[in-house]
């Protein structure tokens, strides 16, 4: 059974800092392209923030590129968002999730508020 887990995710003020972390089970996340997503308010689609490919290379939704950053630790099986510079429209709820993504893979998120 895949769980994806994600953490990490919290109050900041604007221009700070989250690392947000996804531990994956039943799935290795090295050998599937993975993403991170993320859903402004209920009801509103989820949008895709960063992904990450088998092949390492990465891709950023215009509104996050050079200001997030998805990596991962295939020895820990966990995929990374490193939020930095972060804008009250940040505000979300944070989840990871194979690229494309599985219905059935979706987690409880982990909620980002970034406000003064």
């Amino acid at each position: 059974q895949v769980q994806l887990v994600e953490s990490g995710g919290g109050l900041v003020q604007p221009g700070g800092s989250l690392r947000l972390s996804c531990a994956a089970s039943g799935i290795i996340s090295s050998i599937n392209h993975m993403g991170w997503y993320r859903r402004q308010a209920p009801g509103k689609e989820r949008e895709l923030v960063a992904r990450i490919f088998t092949t390492g290379s990465t891709n950023y939704a215009d509104f996050v590129k050079g200001r997030f950053t998805i990596s991962r630790d295939g020895a820990k099986n966990t995929v990374y968002l490193q939020m930095n510079s972060l804008k009250p429209e940040d505000t979300a709820v944070y989840y990871c999730n194979t690229y494309p993504f599985e219905t059935r893979y979706w987690g409880q998120g982990t909620q980002v508020t970034v406000s003064s």
